[in-house]
């Protein structure tokens, strides 16, 4: 004879599997969203998933990031991180007619990416069928996210005027030539000796003049 207790674990154990199969039929699709929303997007569509009962249809929800240093106008830096896509949301998810819809029908979102089905009659855009990402694709773009070396951020530009903060050219102002990113390094002109002379400073070394 089955107890009352045994009840909640058949359950759970169900729902086990059923988390395990979906995660083996899932494939992963991206959904175009408004720009700035996929934050919104990703919020929303958790608690849709929740409210019509799809998280063993639904089983994941990602904005793809990629870490960042921005340096600040003071000249220190600021771990951060920036979108891989901006504009889009990876989800993955088993494709129905009930999945599609739960969403298709979040709030900001504008499709689902695929290949565009033209319509038999009639003037507009066609249905998009959802196209599911390549593995190796999916992959790569999380690879990324978690082996990349941190990409420093600097808002500087060609022309824009700098203060030396530290070095043998402390309190030096000079104008920007080139900024190597890649490198957390720029060239500026600085008068020295009453001739402009290309430095290489590091991010950190100098300060944006307002």
């Amino acid at each position: 004879m089955t107890s009352a207790t045994d009840e909640p674990r058949n359950s759970d154990l169900q729902s086990e599997e059923a988390l395990l199969t979906a995660l083996k039929e899932a494939r992963w699709y991206a959904v175009q969203v408004a720009s700035g929303c996929e934050k919104r997007v990703k919020t929303n569509l958790e608690q849709r998933i929740q409210s019509f009962d799809v998280a063993d249809k639904i089983v994941q929800v990602e904005i793809p990031h990629t870490p960042t240093v921005k340096i600040r106008k003071d000249g220190k830096r600021q771990p951060s991180e920036e979108k891989v896509f901006p504009g889009y949301v990876l989800v993955r998810m088993i494709m129905s007619d009930d999945t599609w819809q739960v969403v298709r029908n979040t709030t900001h979102v504008i499709n689902f990416v695929g290949a565009e089905q033209k319509r038999g009659s009639g003037r507009g855009r066609g249905h998009v069928k959802p196209v599911p990402l390549n593995p190796s694709e999916v992959e790569r773009i999380f690879k990324q996210t978690t082996e990349q070396e941190p990409v420093v951020k600097i808002d500087m530009a060609t022309g824009d005027k700098i203060v030396v903060l530290s070095g043998p050219f402390k309190d030096f102002e000079g104008e920007v030539i080139e900024v190597s990113p890649e490198r957390s390094k720029l060239k500026a002109l600085l008068s020295i000796f009453g001739r402009d002379t290309p430095v290489e400073l590091e991010f950190n070394q100098v300060k944006k003049q307002s």
